[in-house]
């Protein structure tokens, strides 16, 4: 997935009070978003919207707490709101999937502007100077739910088979893994080739919502992402398991 910014030195200071306040408005934008794309025409029946909308509403608390334990920044900041508008959209998705109703233009587009999004919460995180690991972590999370109901989307259609649940699953192997092995659970440095895997994975899962895509086309490039993902946790995996020992190392020294 994407990398998260340099785990940073500073730690928590000044009053953060006002971070609540500020998620508890973004909340509510977040709201009104998902009542929007349920207007313009998302599908999905009454139980699923309130899924979605209850889902939207226990992250924003689950934020709130996270950032109250490890948020570096006294405010929230433009790139963090963008983050959980994103989040709204990543909710947005669920009661079309609930529902049966899945893939299609509706789909394409919301997953689209969500993704589409991605460029824009570290690029304000940046030049507010409100860039942090939390926030960087924060957005990789959201890219890999997004991964994983988009696929989910995917499964549930017509075109491709149980090899697309590798674009959407694979991170959260990872994190598995890493309750298991502490090395897997080190950061990593950044690399612009993780980032390029992620702008690919999500833009294949879009495609693969599009109803205009044949499906022979659509295996063949589900399974080739396959690949690409696997091939680049792969490359991070042995990174970390070659720089093991000089962690442990420095944690005795």
């Amino acid at each position: 997935m994407r990398d998260p910014v340099r785990p940073s030195q500073l730690r928590p200071s000044g009053p953060r009070t006002g971070i609540p306040g500020q998620i508890a408005v973004t909340a509510l934008f977040g709201a009104v978003a998902l009542q929007a794309v349920r207007l313009a025409g998302l599908p999905g029946d009454a139980a699923g919207w309130l899924a979605a909308s209850v889902a939207w509403l226990l992250g924003c608390v689950l934020v709130a707490a996270l950032m109250r334990r490890s948020y570096p920044h006294d405010r929230l900041g433009g790139g963090n709101i963008v983050t959980l508008l994103r989040g709204a959209l990543v909710c947005a998705l669920l009661p079309p999937l609930l529902a049966g109703e899945v893939g299609g233009w509706a789909v394409a587009i919301t997953g689209g502007v969500a993704f589409a999004l991605d460029g824009v919460d570290g690029w304000l995180a940046r030049r507010s100077g409100l860039a942090s690991d939390f926030g960087g972590r924060f957005d990789m999370e959201v890219d890999a739910a997004l991964a994983l109901i988009l696929s989910l989307h995917a499964l549930a259609g017509p075109l491709v088979g149980a090899e697309v649940l590798m674009l959407g699953l694979i991170r959260y192997g990872f994190v598995v893994a890493g309750w298991f092995r502490a090395w897997l659970r080190a950061p990593l440095p950044q690399r612009l080739r993780r980032k390029l895997v992620c702008v690919m994975q999500l833009a294949v899962l879009i495609a693969l919502q599009l109803p205009v895509m044949p499906a022979d086309p659509a295996i063949w490039l589900t399974r080739l992402m396959a690949m690409v993902l696997i091939w680049s946790f792969v490359i991070d995996i042995r990174w970390l398991w070659q720089h093991r020992r000089e962690r442990r190392a420095g944690q005795i020294g």
